[in-house]
């Protein structure tokens, strides 16, 4: 279980329109200035990448009304495709590919310790000791919870760019120890520095990508998170192949976690800053610039106009502190994100990805890690699905569905195992209800988790907020992979699985109840729209 203890939280739907009137925030009244758009068009080109029939038509009319903007508009039409193809999202996609190369390691130091544990404990000698090899693997649980609640402040100050890349240095440092560890200490301390430099990346790189990424596109760049986390997961576990005829072969694998570290830091000199954070540091003309470049020219007056509102009413992230979670409405969205990821521990992914295993067993594959790579190609596949249908069907949608996906898997599980049946019948619907659960986690409960804490959080707390959602998220993660076993043991498989089932349920309800859709919504105007001190001024104006 020890293996399962430090996972990640990451189709079409048919859920029905819900009204309004059920959702918590939507009591709030709603901005009139800064109406909620539905969505808003961005391009490669600095505009909309599309050309349309009368252009392609009227190649001669072009040069004509280019006046001034020559220049400028002949770019843009260099950038420009066939009609019907938007590739607005292509400015904003280097950054933060370049910012998920950290949930790469995050999955990659998921896996890395999966196989070659028992090499480990054998040639540091503490095998046999399975306290010690459980410590090796949930050290790194304790190191991401420091540095979660450490993050907040930090990028406050410095902002995401160069955040990201000072907290390189830990996760390097922490792999290089690790690799040459000649003690169970040496372990633990590379273990633990790789966890504080995973723990700040992951409340981080969300809130990086939430403020960098066109409205249009957000949910979906979102989604490269989880994405990069199934990538990390899938190249460590194939790259833990030879360390069944090799017992030396964990120390390259460590070795190798350092190299994305390096990619990393040397990445994100090469990218922007968030355009909210430069602007709350009194950097104007560099906030403009990035807006230009990655959304385009015509979104630069609207939305400096936003930050300047919502720094002008809530103030800037630079003069926050931790007490104003305990204010409205921050208070709020802080126990809305650590109760989806206490809802998403209790769901029962660690333990399903632990029992996959054993349930791939008797269906015939024997090899764990073959097990496992069935597991990480089907998360994968659904985080693909996210990645199609976030901006499409919503956050909601995503999060009841999934939800409601991974009831009926649990369901068809305890179905399987508690009702006489044909063993093979009964192990095929085992296979069939792991596989739906993980896939069905993967489209909703996993990357909407991670993206929608931001979205809802206001500028001044956001970073702060998602330290303390995850700081929830590390606790409960553990304490599910400590009790797990135990809870098997003494009720059986079934009545926890069926658990698990019940509180997917909940959390599904939970979704439909508190949480507001944010697809097609900038930041600043849900924040606008969910904050009653700033509606308070703009109705006294």
């Amino acid at each position: 279980m020890q293996r399962a203890l430090a996972t990640h939280p990451l189709q079409c739907f048919s859920i029905p329109q819900f009204s309004p009137k059920h959702h918590y925030f939507h009591s709030l009244p709603r901005n009139k200035q800064y109406p909620l758009t539905l969505s808003t068009s961005f391009s490669l080109s600095r505009e909309l990448l599309k050309v349309s029939d009368s252009n392609k038509q009227q190649p001669q009319d072009v040069n004509s009304e280019i006046g001034d903007d020559e220049d400028e508009l002949l770019q843009e039409k260099d950038f420009a495709v066939d009609d019907g193809v938007d590739l607005g999202w292509l400015p904003a996609f280097p950054h933060v590919l370049t910012a998920s190369m950290s949930n790469f390691l995050f999955g990659y130091h998921i896996g890395v310790m999966n196989g070659p544990i028992v090499s480990i404990a054998k040639e540091l000698g503490f095998e046999g000791n399975s306290f010690l090899e459980g410590l090796v693997v949930s050290i790194f649980i304790g190191g991401a919870f420091i540095g979660s609640i450490a993050c907040g402040s930090v990028v406050d100050k410095l902002g995401c760019r160069r955040t990201i890349q000072i907290d390189t240095v830990p996760l390097i440092l922490g792999a290089i120890v690790s690799a040459q560890a000649q003690s169970i200490e040496e372990m633990l301390l590379g273990r633990f520095l790789v966890g504080l430099g995973i723990g700040v990346n992951t409340v981080l790189v969300p809130v990086y990508i939430s403020e960098v990424a066109p409205t249009k596109y957000r949910g979906s760049l979102g989604t490269l998170c989880q994405i990069g986390t199934c990538i990390g997961i899938i190249a460590s576990l194939c790259l833990a192949i030879p360390s069944e005829n090799d017992p030396h072969w964990w120390r390259t694998m460590l070795y190798i976690a350092s190299v994305p570290g390096f990619i990393l830091a040397l990445g994100m000199q090469f990218c922007v800053e968030s355009p909210r954070w430069l602007c709350k540091a009194g950097r104007l003309d560099e906030a403009k610039n990035v807006i230009k470049n990655l959304w385009g020219s015509s979104e630069v007056d609207k939305a400096i106009k936003e930050f300047a509102s919502v720094i002008k009413n809530d103030g800037g992230d630079l003069d926050s502190s931790w007490l104003e979670l305990l204010e409205e409405p921050h208070s709020r969205v802080a126990t809305i994100g650590g109760a989806l990821f206490v809802l998403q521990q209790f769901a029962g992914i660690n333990g399903v990805l632990y029992f996959s295993s054993l349930t791939f067993k008797d269906v015939g594959i024997s090899s764990s890690a073959l097990a496992s790579l069935y597991v990480g190609l089907t998360n994968f596949a659904g985080a693909l699905c996210a990645l199609y249908l976030m901006d499409k069907q919503g956050r909601q949608r995503l999060l009841i569905g999934s939800y409601a996906g991974m009831a009926l898997s649990m369901f068809l599980i305890v179905y399987a195992i508690s009702f006489p049946m044909d063993g093979e019948i009964s192990n095929n619907l085992s296979i069939l209800g792991t596989i739906l659960y993980i896939f069905t986690f993967a489209v909703g409960a996993g990357p909407v988790t991670g993206l929608i804490i931001p979205e809802l959080s206001s500028s001044r707390t956001r970073g702060k907020i998602m330290g303390f959602s995850f700081c929830v998220h590390w606790v409960f993660n553990f304490l599910v992979g400590l009790f797990f076993l135990e809870l098997v043991e003494k009720f059986g498989v079934a009545p926890v699985y069926g658990s698990f089932g019940a509180v997917s349920l909940l959390a599904a309800a939970f979704a439909y109840f508190f949480i507001v859709e944010t697809k097609g919504r900038s930041l600043e105007e849900i924040e606008m729209s969910l904050n009653p001190k700033f509606q308070g001024k703009r109705s006294s104006e």
